[in-house]
Formats: C-alpha cells, structure tokens, sequence
C-alpha cells in the first residue's frame, strides 16, 4: 500500500488534534473529491515499517486524541488488508487513543453487505474503528459549516455505540459546536 501524506496536529479530521494518514487508492472518483490525486493506487509514497513507527510515536502525547484514516479510500480491499494490522498495533500501543476512519461508502449498503467496502478483513477491520464517516462527497450537498465532512449526506458514525445497539448510532458532537454560535 502507498500512501499520500500524513498530517500531525491535525484539527481538521476528527475530534482533537490527531494524526492523519491519507492513503493512496480510490474507485470511487467522486467528483470534486478534495484529495483526487491519491486515487492511483501507485500515488505517494510505500507505507513502511518505518513509517508506520513514525505515526505511532506521533500518537503517544497526551494532547494527541487518535489516528484519522483518510484516503483515497482507506475501504478499498487492498487498504483494509494493509491497515489491519497497522491499527491493531495502534490499538494495542496507544490505549485510549481513538481511530476515526472516512470512507466514501455507505456503511449499510456497501460495507456490510457485499460492495465496493467489502472484503474477507472488513469486519475485523471494522472492530478496530472508534468513528466512521461514511457518504461519498456530493457537491450538491456542499456544506462548509459541517464538522468533519464536506456534504450533509455524509454520516459520523459511533461505531463502538452502534456496535452495542446492533443499529446505525450517530456520533454525537459536543454541544458547543451543534449550533455554531461559540
């Protein structure tokens, strides 16, 4: 797997200040997609041991909240297969640190039932998964005041909350941002 860039304190991804990884390799091709350059599955760099080390030392501050999976698309099949065994490391060395993960499938229709999110790791995959941001980007459905997403049809998901209640549950953002008066 190859993957795009990387971004330390990053805001804009996720609740806190978290560490990004966009990877390379995306199908989908939405249009308008903010990050259309790691589609190629070839864009980038390789994702190395190394590499991997380096964003798992950058998640041991305090002030660090958790890893964001962003892509291109970290569901492609060949991603998931890659991230597995990168974010049960991640779980196990960082406790406490959450894994926020934006796909541009739709959890219902193409992850957990057979589709383009779906392989022989997805619900592994899945386990290790704090928050997902699912929807594909729809300029028509822009909206620059969303947290976290860029189209209102896009969804953040509580996937620990959802995974309790055995139905979709939404994430639930922090009061003083629901009606962006601060």
């Amino acid at each position: 797997m190859n993957y795009a860039t990387i971004k330390y304190c990053d805001i804009a991804n996720g609740e806190g200040v978290r560490t990004s990884l966009f990877v390379s390799g995306c199908r989908r091709h939405c249009p308008n997609c903010f990050n259309a350059v790691a589609w190629d599955f070839n864009y980038g760099a390789p994702f190395t041991d190394a590499v991997k080390e380096q964003i798992i030392e950058s998640l041991a501050p305090g002030y660090i909240n958790g890893l964001s999976l962003l892509g291109g698309e970290p569901l492609e099949p060949e991603n998931q297969r890659a991230l597995l065994p990168f974010i049960k490391e991640v779980k196990a060395r960082c406790p406490g640190k959450t894994i926020w993960c934006y796909t541009g499938n739709n959890l219902e229709h193409e992850v957990w039932q057979p589709g383009c999110g779906r392989c022989e790791v997805t619900d592994e995959f899945l386990q290790y998964i704090d928050v997902l941001v699912d929807g594909e980007f729809v300029q028509d459905k822009y909206d620059i005041s969303l947290r976290f997403r860029g189209s209102s049809n896009q969804r953040i998901i509580d996937m620990n909350k959802t995974r309790a209640a055995g139905k979709i549950v939404l994430w639930q953002d922090d009061p003083i941002f629901a009606d962006h008066k601060m």
